[in-house]
């Protein structure tokens, strides 16, 4: 018993002990900083307000997570809220999407849109499948598939390996195809066997010499590939027009390196544009050149921002004759995502895809083009709503690159151009990658598809429409300043094709 009763107070001692040390080491901590604080001069607050202004910047990151998970309300964050989320969380793990009581959406704002539906729709209960569409009807090998929600271009870099795998098997298991962004062709892409559209960015990553510039080899070997459907031609990305993608050096690890063709650790900056375009017709020169390579459907994406630029472009094919056209147009809206830009291009830049995709719509009706060029929108569609709203508008496929995102498990913790993603989907951490698992995810990234799929045809359904490319202007509504709402065939009229009465 005494030999118990030693120990513990042998014990307690030595806690105590350590106290004092934990205190005066403390003590010794502040006394170092509040002499640091007071003697530099970078910081105002800090020289005025020693150790304690140092809680105003913990706060500040802090605020991100508990405005989200605390004070924000359901409808009120940016740039996803948290009702949009969760409608993709609960898509994604396939449970019940249904609400009680009554919707939180406030149909008052200006620019909200809803759906009219139609007093006597079709009886039965079962969606109609879509019909299939052909992209790239002059090329050698055109295009044909009934998928009409994809996944958006996320580079290997930006992305993890596990999420480009999770990706690649969700997309399989969807019957969906899988853009892979500016980064290049990876065998993550390859694994999962989903169609897949190869993205050339303004620095030719993956399909570059060495000093820039195509190579046609290497164009060549991509196509060789039979899941590579088709190539799209990135001219500008809606988070940042008039810059070019950014990958910061950290994330550069030999295998990307070796893929994209570029420097161990070295930031992959790439131009704000193709050095070689300098016009319409330079752009439908080098659409042709990588058609006639590769043999397969090739079309170019863009944010809109002068409307003439497109009359142009159509003015040129028509003169050539319309196999000249891209044989797609990927729309990105303005508040398109990406994991790094400038906040003075990715807040100001751009024109909106609810202004945007209706306008290129009606140009490439004006000139008769409209069944030639399949149009494709992406920016902050993630919902059903957004994607219904796209085909009223004139649509042919709507890509999502965040919605899939959080289908793998993003929380939005803003820190994708940091390599601190918690989640393990934009980071090459393998201690943060560890919890992603890709199996799992790729279920999660199949069900979002899916229920998607389901979810946009019943406001098809609702609509009276019989799958959602039947959907039309019509059907959609938008909010003015006044209070009372607009249809979109009101607000974007079609126009007749030049030349006929």
């Amino acid at each position: 018993m005494t030999q118990v009763s030693d120990f513990v107070l042998g014990l307690l001692q030595l806690l105590s002990y350590l106290f004092v040390l934990a205190v005066g080491l403390a003590v010794l901590w502040v006394v170092v900083l509040y002499v640091r604080d007071k003697t530099q001069t970078e910081s105002t607050l800090r020289r005025n307000y020693p150790v304690i202004a140092r809680f105003r910047y913990l706060f500040e990151h802090m605020g991100e997570f508990l405005r989200q998970y605390f004070f924000a309300l359901d409808r009120e964050e940016m740039p996803f809220n948290r009702a949009e989320r969760s409608w993709v969380y609960r898509a994604a793990k396939n449970v019940d999407s249904t609400v009680a009581f009554g919707s939180t959406r406030d149909l008052r704002p200006t620019g909200t849109v809803y759906f009219v539906n139609c007093p006597f729709p079709e009886l039965t209960e079962d969606q109609t499948e879509p019909t299939a569409v052909t992209v790239g009807p002059y090329a050698r090998k055109p295009y044909t598939t009934d998928s009409y929600f994809n996944i958006s271009a996320m580079s290997f870099g930006a992305l993890s390996v596990p999420a480009v795998r999770a990706l690649s098997h969700g997309a399989k298991k969807a019957g969906i195809w899988l853009n892979t962004g500016e980064g290049g062709l990876s065998p993550y892409h390859l694994e999962g066997g989903a169609d897949i559209v190869f993205q050339i960015g303004t620095g030719k990553f993956g399909v570059r010499k060495p000093e820039g510039g195509f190579d046609d080899d290497k164009l060549r070997a991509v196509a060789e590939h039979d899941a590579v459907k088709m190539f799209e031609l990135k001219l500008s990305q809606g988070a940042k027009p008039g810059k070019g993608g950014i990958l910061p050096g950290e994330k550069v690890t030999e295998e990307i390196a070796a893929i994209r063709g570029i420097e161990v650790g070295k930031a992959a900056i790439s131009p704000n544009r193709h050095p070689e375009v300098d016009c319409v017709d330079d752009l439908l020169d080098m659409l042709n050149h990588i058609r006639d390579l590769t043999g397969k459907p090739v079309g170019f994406k863009a944010v809109v921002g002068a409307y003439g630029f497109f009359d142009d472009l159509c003015e040129a094919i028509l003169k050539r004759g319309i196999e000249s056209a891209p044989d797609f147009i990927t729309i990105d809206s303005a508040d398109g995502g990406t994991g790094a830009a400038p906040m003075s291009l990715i807040d100001n830049m751009g024109v909106p895809v609810r202004e945007s995709l209706p306008l290129v719509v009606n140009v490439l009706i004006r000139h008769g083009l409209r069944d030639r060029i399949k149009v494709c929108a992406s920016g902050k569609m993630i919902n059903p709503s957004e994607v219904a709203w796209a085909f009223c508008a004139g649509a042919d496929f709507v890509n999502s690159a965040r919605g899939f995102m959080f289908a793998l498990g993003c929380i939005q913790a803003l820190q994708c151009n940091k390599n601190t993603c918690p989640t393990g989907i934009t980071t090459h951490d393998a201690k943060l990658q560890y919890g992603l698992d890709p199996t799992n995810k790729a279920e999660r990234v199949a069900y979002y598809a899916k229920n998607m799929r389901k979810e946009v045809g019943t406001i098809a359904h609702s609509c009276g429409a019989s799958e959602p490319r039947k959907l039309q202007r019509y059907h959609a509504r938008t909010v003015l300043d006044n209070g009372r709402s607009v249809s979109l065939s009101e607000l974007f009229p079609e126009p007749e094709v030049r030349g006929e009465a």
